[in-house]
């Protein structure tokens, strides 16, 4: 999900900077509201469990998007299925995206340390090899949304309260902040803020575990349709977040990202788009030199596990506060 929704902003930015180019977007059908605020942006959604299933499945996806006279093709995620659909699109412009892999992979050896080119830089970087102009600074964003009907409907709008979300979840623990922690972050700003608990429907008991007296935490998990939830996350003031697809969602509409990390670091070049690296929580490299230990996260010494705990609740409740009061 975080690498779709990478895409956005740069898309964004091509679709203003080049308005006669039409685009195309080939993903998931549930990514589709990424999208909904583009200009000259279409999706073609792809049927991986049945339709394009396989080799035979690809060959009958290139010829539904030959039929849209595609003049090129910019392959922003470059693995095997990408990789077959270049086949069948042979005599066509078709420029894959330089994940830099060697680079991350000396980043995580220890052989450097120093920021390397964005996710975001890189999805630029492939529509600039086939031609176009695109820069990413002064970027644009989409007006805040009307809110959902049952955040209208609850008594923390009606006050004047900054709104602030809380993403806690990530696809691995070593990416996690630790809930019993995050918990005493949410009781003091819960005190000064109104605090929205994001997750899946699964996700749901785990949250109300965090919830406190106060009337000022809502736990949205399971509530909103995706687009529901992308009209209340473009309301935020700001999203607390892990290494994870939330960070991206908030940072697409514009809204300010408060990221904590554990194993992983910004400097592989995941970072939330347009985001000052001051809004990087990072665990204290002196303490814990081997990070990053991975890209993803999926690897690390067992020590290693919990490390995003090492960031005192009351580091990112004095970050968040400067960051609101600015």
């Amino acid at each position: 999900m975080g690498d779709v929704a990478m895409t956005v902003p740069v898309l964004r930015a091509f679709s203003i900077q080049n308005p006669e180019v039409k685009i195309t977007v080939l993903t998931r059908p549930f990514f589709t509201p990424f999208f909904r605020d583009l200009k000259n942006v279409t999706v073609f959604s792809i049927d991986l469990k049945q339709k394009h299933k396989g080799v035979f499945g690809l060959y009958k996806l290139s010829k539904q998007l030959k039929a849209l006279d595609i003049d090129a093709v910019a392959d922003l995620h470059n693995v095997l299925r990408t990789k077959i659909l270049k086949l069948f699109f042979f005599g066509k412009k078709f420029v894959q995206i330089n994940k830099g892999r060697a680079e991350k992979k000396a980043l995580i050896k220890g052989d450097f340390f120093k920021p390397l080119k964005t996710t975001h830089q890189r999805y630029a970087d492939v529509f600039k090899k086939l031609g176009f102009k695109i820069e990413l600074e002064n970027p644009s964003f989409p007006e805040k949304k009307t809110l959902p009907k049952q955040v209208l409907d609850t008594r923390k709008i009606q006050d004047k309260k900054q709104w602030i979300g809380i993403a806690p979840f990530a696809q691995y623990q070593s990416k996690m902040y630790p809930l019993t922690q995050l918990k005493e972050v949410i009781d003091i700003l819960s005190k000064t803020y109104s605090i929205f608990l994001f997750g899946g429907k699964s996700d749901k008991k785990q949250l109300d575990t965090l919830i406190n007296s106060s009337e000022n935490v809502l736990n949205v998990a399971g509530k909103y349709s995706l687009n529901e939830e992308l009209d209340l996350i473009s309301n935020l003031d700001i999203m607390i977040s892990m290494d994870s697809g939330n960070a991206h969602l908030a940072a697409m509409l514009g809204v300010k990202v408060l990221t904590i990390w554990g194993v992983t670091h910004p400097y592989a070049g995941f970072g939330a788009f347009n985001q000052p690296e001051s809004y990087n929580l990072i665990p204290d490299r002196t303490v814990y030199p081997k990070t990053p230990t991975s890209v993803y996260g999926n690897t690390y010494p067992e020590e290693y596990l919990l490390i995003a705990g090492s960031i005192k609740p009351e580091l990112i409740t004095s970050k968040v506060n400067t960051i609101l009061k600015a």
